[in-house]
C-alpha cells in the first residue's frame, strides 16, 4: 500500500476515533467531573437547623445517595425540591436535641459516579466547618473547632481531583508539552500557565472578576483548538510567535483556564475565616495534579523513544489532529449550549 494512501487512511481512522471519544466524554467535560454534591447545614438557634442538599443534574433525585444526620434530629418541615441551573436542590428544617459539635454527619449510598460530597456546617455562633466526604470517608465527627489542616487537606484533594478529571485542561497541558522543546523551556511554559490561571482563579473566587461559566467553557475548548493548530504549524516547519515564545500562549490561555477552575471552586464554596488557606491549597492541588500528569507524559515519551516505531507514529500530526478533533467537538457543543441558554 502506498505510504500516502496509508497516511490518509490513518488520519481518517484517527478522526473517527476522536469524534467517537469526544461524544462519549464531552458531556462529562461540560459538567466537569468535579461538580460535587453539597450538604449544607445552617444552625438557626433553638435547636433548629436548615438543611440544603444539592446534587448535580447527572444524578436524579431518586438516586440512593442521601444525607445521614444524627439520630436525635427530626424533620419539622417537608422537603422542598426544585431544579436550579445544573443541580437538583432539596431544602428542609430539622430540630436536634444535641449540639452539632461531637455529632456524626455523613452521606449514605455513595457510588463511583459521584465520588465527592462537600459538607458545610454553619453554626449560630459563626463557626464554619467544611469536610469532603467520599466512598472512603462517608461520614465525620464534627469537631469542637474547625482545623486549619482539615481545610488544607480537603481543598488540596479537590484541586488534584479537579485537574486529573478535567479532560479539557489535561488536553491543553498535553498540547503544551508537545509544543515546546527542552526541559527548561517546558518549565518556563508550564510556570507561565500556572501563573496565568492562578491570577484569574484568585480574582474570580474573591469576587473581583465575574464572567459567566458557559462562554468561559466554550473559549477553553477554543484555546485547545488553537493549540492544536500551532502543533500542525510546527510539524510543517512554519515558525510562529507562539513557537518562539510558548510561554506567551500558555500565560494568555492560562488566564482563561483559571476562570474555569474558579467556576468549579464556586460550586464548592470557601469556608468563612479560612478563605486564603482554602484558595491556596486548592491551587497547590491543581499544580500537583498538573505536574503528576506531565511526569506521566514524559515517562511515556521516554519509554517509547527506543522502540522501533514506524515513522508515521512519530509525526506531530497524529496528536495534533486528535487534540483538534476533540477541541472542535467540545467547542461547538458548548457553543450550542450557550446559544440555547
Amino acid at each position: 500500500m502506498p505510504m500516502a494512501r496509508f497516511n490518509r487512511i490513518l488520519r481518517g481512522l484517527l478522526l473517527a476515533t476522536a469524534l467517537a471519544l469526544g461524544g462519549s466524554i464531552s458531556a462529562k467535560a461540560l459538567a466537569h467531573p468535579l461538580a460535587p454534591s453539597l450538604l449544607e447545614i445552617t444552625e438557626r438557634g433553638g435547636g433548629e437547623s436548615e438543611i440544603l442538599w444539592k446534587t448535580p443534574i447527572s444524578k436524579t433525585p431518586s438516586d440512593a445517595m442521601k444525607p445521614l444526620l444524627p439520630e436525635d434530629c427530626r424533620k419539622i418541615q417537608d422537603i422542598d425540591m426544585k431544579r436550579e441551573n445544573t443541580a437538583y436542590i432539596e431544602h428542609w428544617r430539622v430540630a436536634c436535641e444535641k449540639a452539632w459539635a461531637g455529632s456524626s454527619v455523613g452521606v449514605q449510598g455513595f457510588s463511583s459516579s459521584q465520588p465527592n460530597v462537600i459538607v458545610r456546617i454553619v453554626l449560630a455562633n459563626g463557626l464554619v466547618y467544611q469536610q469532603v466526604l467520599n466512598t472512603g470517608t462517608p461520614s465525620f465527627i464534627v469537631p469542637e473547632r474547625p482545623q486549619v489542616w482539615d481545610v488544607f487537606k480537603n481543598y488540596f484533594t479537590l484541586g488534584v481531583k479537579h485537574i486529573l478529571t478535567g479532560w479539557d485542561h489535561l488536553l491543553f497541558v498535553l498540547g503544551l508539552v508537545l509544543l515546546v522543546r527542552g526541559r527548561r523551556q517546558l518549565l518556563w511554559t508550564i510556570t507561565a500557565f500556572t501563573f496565568g490561571h492562578s491570577i484569574t482563579l484568585s480574582s474570580a473566587v474573591l469576587g473581583w472578576v465575574h464572567i459567566p461559566s458557559a462562554p468561559v467553557e466554550a473559549l477553553i475548548a477554543f484555546s485547545i483548538l488553537i493549540l492544536a493548530v500551532e502543533l500542525l504549524r510546527k510539524q510543517d516547519g512554519k515558525g510562529t510567535f507562539f513557537h518562539r515564545y510558548p510561554w506567551a500562549l500558555a500565560f494568555s490561555f492560562g488566564l482563561l483556564h483559571g476562570l474555569g477552575f474558579a467556576g468549579a471552586l464556586a460550586e464548592v464554596g470557601l469556608p468563612v475565616g479560612e478563605i486564603p488557606m482554602a484558595l491556596f491549597s486548592f491551587n497547590v492541588g491543581i499544580e500537583s495534579g498538573q505536574l503528576l500528569f506531565i511526569a506521566g507524559i514524559l515517562l511515556i515519551q521516554a519509554l517509547l523513544r527506543p522502540l522501533p516505531l514506524p515513522s508515521i507514529a512519530k509525526k506531530m500530526e497524529i496528536p495534533a489532529y486528535g487534540i483538534g478533533c476533540l477541541a472542535s467537538f467540545w467547542f461547538f457543543e458548548r457553543l450550542a449550549k450557550l446559544w440555547d441558554s
